[in-house]
């Protein structure tokens, strides 16, 4: 399994990893009982619902804790079975990330810049975020990973993201610190997030 990173720190785990293998060899790490759902027929997203799996495996490995599956609630956020622990996950084949933490909703995602962040960014970024983005296609990447980060901690589908979902301005290094806000019927929320810049892929998650 090649983990491309893995960290644990008391009560919270993030790991990375590529995928290398075939569907064969992914499915004899996890219980024959634990199977791709007969709906998923995409060979990619097949690899990308087993290696999910495998991953979270591992880190509550490194916690101490036993693996028994992964649950979704009525929104379709994840859950590991039988554990108090929150859960997020992201794919984009071949990454896959996952984040967890005992405390409370978490959030992470990944994504490849590329071409088509610039065409949906009037939909999907405010205009002081769209203004700070500019022709910077990492940077717009960052705004996204953030957003989607941010709607995995809301953990509910009612979002409008150049709304609901707002990024402070920063300077983009290839690592750092950023300030999202969820705001839904008046209320609030301030979520610290923080970004790294990869060769292939840019990384955000809850702090």
């Amino acid at each position: 399994m090649p983990l491309e990173k893995i960290k644990a720190e008391n009560t919270r785990c993030w790991a990375l990893w590529k995928v290398e293998e075939d569907e064969a060899c992914l499915a004899d790490n996890l219980d024959s009982a634990e199977s791709i759902p007969e709906s998923i027929t995409n060979p990619q997203k097949r690899l990308e619902w087993l290696s999910g799996r495998i991953l979270v495996k591992a880190m509550m490995a490194r916690l101490g804790l036993t693996y028994s599956g992964i649950v979704k609630d009525d929104y379709g956020k994840p859950f590991p079975r039988n554990s108090p622990y929150q859960l997020s996950l992201s794919h984009s084949y071949p990454f896959v990330a996952a984040l967890m933490d005992k405390k409370g909703p978490v959030g992470i995602d990944l994504e490849q810049p590329k071409e088509k962040l610039l065409r949906i960014a009037p939909r999907v970024l405010h205009p002081e975020e769209l203004k700070d983005a500019g022709d910077n296609l990492v940077k717009h990447c960052i705004y996204w990973c953030a957003k989607e980060s941010l709607v995995k901690v809301h953990g509910k589908k009612d979002l409008t993201f150049a709304q609901n979902l707002l990024i402070g301005p920063f300077s983009q290094e290839t690592s750092g610190d950023i300030v999202g806000r969820i705001i839904v019927d008046h209320d609030e929320t301030v979520v610290p997030l923080y970004y790294r810049v990869l060769p292939h892929f840019v990384l955000v998650y809850s702090k």
